[in-house]
């Protein structure tokens, strides 16, 4: 459990080697996927992980240094689990100078009340805090909601999909939302995820867990994706840059959807 005082100043690790090279890995991200242009108005989605706080602070770097002129705002979600630490998160926000908005609600109360017994807490959940991300981004004026999906997450749901649902797909680095208004952005897309974990350790990040109940075993078919990529990476040291390569080298018509596939010559 991490406690305010915790907190490593910005400027001891803003110039780190390993930073500098998740700012490239972000900025490559930008410019491949046009994520950031001039005006937007970014919500910044932070749980309080490694992975969020990273993205906010690389994002931060990046608008100092851009040529062009974009705003941040941090966005927190609470959805109401016992003991989670927004006030660690808040402290965070504070001592480095960002713009922010703490949201309270009431998730965790619904998800008590709707979800099927047996069934994971973590689906109902992100749709709740999903939706309560756009209507933040809109009422803060934000144009683009900024999520910290890296690089594993790409592909290990790429992974999940073609052998639990039978589907081709992943995730979007930058697609409109459901509400035809909010553009989602996933910079981190190019980061794997032991280097976050790397720099969240040197830098004394202050990672709070989200507290809910069964987080920790939830999850279990991503975390089958995570032990085999781990275990075919001992043989192919490439895999994961291979697979994200494989999500921009599409090649329909060597595919069976009947919606893309030219009609067979007869």
């Amino acid at each position: 459990m991490h406690s305010l005082g915790n907190i490593k100043p910005y400027a001891e690790f803003k110039d780190d080697r390993l930073f500098r090279k998740l700012r490239h890995g972000v900025g490559k991200a930008i410019g491949d996927f046009a994520l950031i242009e001039e005006g937007d108005r970014i919500a910044v989605a932070v749980s309080g992980g490694k992975d969020s706080y990273l993205m906010l602070l690389v994002l931060e770097e990046l608008r100092r240094r851009a040529p062009v002129h974009f705003e941040l705002v941090a966005v927190n979600i609470d959805s109401g689990y016992p003991g989670y630490r927004t006030d660690v998160i808040e402290g965070f926000f504070k001592q480095h100078g960002f713009s922010y908005r703490m949201v309270p609600s009431e998730h965790y109360a619904i998800i008590k009340d709707k979800r099927r017994p047996g069934s994971s807490y973590c689906s109902i959940c992100s749709r709740l805090k999903r939706g309560a991300l756009y209507e933040t981004a809109q009422a803060l004026g934000c144009n683009k909601l900024a999520l910290g999906h890296h690089q594993d997450d790409f592909i290990e749901t790429l992974l999940l999909n073609q052998f639990f649902v039978g589907s081709l797909k992943s995730m979007s680095a930058s697609m409109l939302a459901d509400n035809g208004v909010t553009t989602v952005i996933r910079p981190l897309v190019y980061l794997a995820e032991e280097d976050i974990i790397t720099f969240s350790r040197q830098a004394e990040l202050p990672v709070v867990c989200c507290c809910c109940p069964v987080c920790g075993t939830a999850d279990m078919q991503r975390k089958r994706m995570k032990r085999l990529l781990k275990d075919l990476q001992t043989e192919i040291p490439h895999i994961k840059n291979s697979l994200l390569k494989a999500l921009s080298n599409v090649h329909p018509r060597h595919l069976l959807d009947k919606k893309i596939c030219a009609s067979p010559r007869l």
